[in-house]
């Protein structure tokens, strides 16, 4: 432990420039000022080292001119590419002297190693979330108090995180490393491919209480029920609508922002939603995956077939609640309600030439 300590100490004492943050009364601006220091004219950080500086400097350029022969990403510094190589081959060098745990990159150790030097959790004083690191429980704080200090380039978008935006910049790059091994198909996070595995497993390990459905995903299953609770924790702070699940919150936020990340790569229309982008690529491959049981008909959308379906069933669930006329397609109610408006309209009409 004493020789970690040690080690670490020497690891960071040629930077002794740390920020204080206006949220922790705890962290102190330390300067050496009997040494030399260089700082950058863009955000003002101070370094001891000319080195680090143009390190830091090539951050804000976005310039990365090392780059990993597995992966293709790029980087600031050419170490860099080594520890990074490492988790693409498996390779774990670094291992913790007290849990014997190990890792591929030695900064994850020097992480992991505070949760045995730490006198115990940390938990946070508004909703009482623990967290075993410091700058975890930093970064959660962030949630309470609404601030976003990472922001995409290209939509603006703004992040908690900067390992969020990093996974962000992805959508707009359509970069998709991680590869599922059975079908081939592409994520943006290897998070996603791990819940993409259970659609190959059929596994569902997840079941509900109350109408014993089974999910896939513990996030599914507290979003469905809420379908039984009606609660609706998300709210729109536009226009103060609620919603079930915060993704539904987050797609009705492009309403208002006019926000539409999506993008065909065959016409190049735009879209708020790529379910919205997944039918419309059916128009230019002419797939029709849903057909009718009676007349074999075929569709791009299940919600055109179950109109359809309509014409054989003769069912017209739509109804006008002024004459009582029903319909099949809510469209049909939709055109059939300016029968009565216009007559409204007429009738005011002739009551100002009688007046």
């Amino acid at each position: 432990m004493d020789t970690y300590a040690k080690t670490n100490e020497e690891h960071l004492i040629y930077d002794l420039h740390v920020e204080r943050d206006g949220n922790d009364k705890n962290i102190e601006n330390v300067i050496d000022t009997s040494k030399k220091c260089f700082t950058c004219d863009i955000c003002g950080q101070t370094f001891l080292q000319k080195q680090f500086l143009e390190d830091h400097c090539d951050s804000h350029t976005k310039d990365k001119p090392y780059s990993c022969d597995a992966s293709g990403n790029g980087f600031f510094q050419q170490d860099r590419i080594n520890p990074r190589h490492q988790t693409h081959t498996n390779e774990k060098l670094y291992s913790c002297d007290a849990c014997g745990k190990i890792f591929s990159v030695k900064s994850n150790l020097n992480r992991h190693y505070q949760t045995h030097i730490n006198e115990g959790p940390v938990s946070c004083e508004v909703c009482g979330k623990s967290y075993s690191r410091k700058d975890r429980l930093k970064v959660h704080y962030r949630t309470h108090a609404n601030e976003k200090p990472f922001s995409c380039d290209v939509c603006g978008k703004k992040m908690y995180q900067k390992c969020d935006l990093n996974r962000h910049y992805r959508i707009h790059t359509n970069k998709k490393p991680f590869s599922c091994d059975v079908c081939g198909k592409k994520m943006y996070q290897k998070c996603d491919l791990n819940r993409h595995y259970r659609v190959h497993t059929n596994k569902k390990p997840h079941s509900c209480d109350i109408c014993h459905k089974n999910f896939s995903e513990k996030s599914n299953l507290t979003s469905h029920v809420r379908t039984h609770t009606n609660e609706k924790p998300y709210s729109c702070n536009v226009c103060d609508k609620v919603f079930s699940n915060k993704s539904y919150l987050n797609t009705h936020y492009r309403m208002h922002t006019n926000e539409k990340p999506f993008s065909c790569d065959v016409c190049h229309k735009d879209f708020s939603r790529k379910s919205h982008l997944n039918v419309h690529l059916r128009t230019h491959t002419n797939e029709k995956r849903f057909s009718c049981d009676v007349c074999h008909k075929q569709f791009s959308q299940k919600s055109n077939l179950k109109i359809h379906f309509q014409t054989h069933s003769n069912e017209k669930p739509y109804f006008c609640d002024i004459c009582n006329k029903h319909f099949a397609r809510k469209s049909y109610l939709n055109e059939h309600y300016r029968i009565h408006s216009n007559r409204k309209q007429n009738s005011i009409e002739i009551e100002k030439d009688f007046l």
